[in-house]
């Protein structure tokens, strides 16, 4: 398997191995598309370790974690879940925006999270003792945290914590030209622009412009898209519904691609 391309921003890659040796798990809190995921599968890659990622939703449940019993036509077997797996298997287990999930996961997470290092299977009894290498993971992005779908105090304090953020342009322009296959002079381009819209907090947008958004951007204009085409569906229509705020990304788009 090639390795997932990921460009180190700091010390990460070190804090990571450190947390991993030591048998510490991670929280990663950053915004969409910063590279948590990449960065998840970068290391596990160079760590040499299986990955199981869940991405977290409203109805995510314990059971959809550690596993349940199924019925077929050859009668009741268990299935194990994809933390359960990771456990067995001395893997990473990463739960991308963990605050998503139901309340009681955090039940099932605390035992694998602290020194206990093991998984109780309730519906069979038994009781899965992590190897050294299991590792849990999992993140959130803090712009979508409030009262009822913040991580409780008792869950974040097992955590070892990581905060990602976007880079600064150079090293975003040199992440956009390698993931997007484009000249490094386009890619900065690109980037200029996205820094901008991200500044652009007084529109009241949910999500600013990712790097992942940017990547799809410039994929298009190299792949002959017209330029004012490929930013409209990309990163204007992509940020916001609103028909006047569309407009207004446009203008700045004008302004960047005169």
């Amino acid at each position: 398997m090639t390795e997932p391309f990921y460009q180190p921003l700091d010390n990460e890659h070190l804090l990571f191995e450190h947390a991993w040796r030591h048998r510490m798990p991670v929280l990663i809190k950053g915004p969409t598309g910063c590279g948590k995921t990449r960065f998840v599968q970068h290391m596990a890659h160079r760590l040499n370790l299986p990955l199981y990622t869940v991405a977290c939703h409203d109805d995510l449940s314990a059971a959809d974690l550690i596993g349940r019993h199924l019925i077929g036509a050859e009668g009741t077997w268990w299935q194990d879940g994809p933390l359960t797996r990771a456990v067995r298997e001395g893997g990473i287990c990463y739960l991308d925006e963990v605050v998503e999930a139901r309340q009681d996961t955090a039940v099932v997470l605390h035992p694998v999270a602290d020194d206990r290092r093991e998984l109780y299977l309730e519906r069979t009894g038994e009781v899965v003792k992590a190897p050294p290498s299991f590792m849990l993971v999992v993140s959130y992005n803090p712009g979508y945290q409030n009262l009822l779908k913040g991580m409780k105090p008792s869950t974040r304090q097992r955590f070892v914590a990581m905060r990602f953020d976007y880079p600064a342009v150079e090293g975003e322009a040199r992440i956009v030209a390698r993931e997007a296959q484009v000249d490094l002079a386009l890619a900065t381009q690109v980037v200029r622009l996205g820094q901008a819209l991200r500044r652009l907090d007084q529109h009241d947008l949910e999500e600013v412009a990712s790097t992942r958004l940017l990547i799809f951007t410039a994929r298009l204009i190299a792949a002959g898209m017209p330029i004012r085409e490929a930013c409209l569906a990309c990163l204007a229509e992509a940020l916001t519904d609103d028909p006047h705020t569309v407009t207004a990304l446009m203008d700045v788009v004008d302004v960047y691609f005169a």
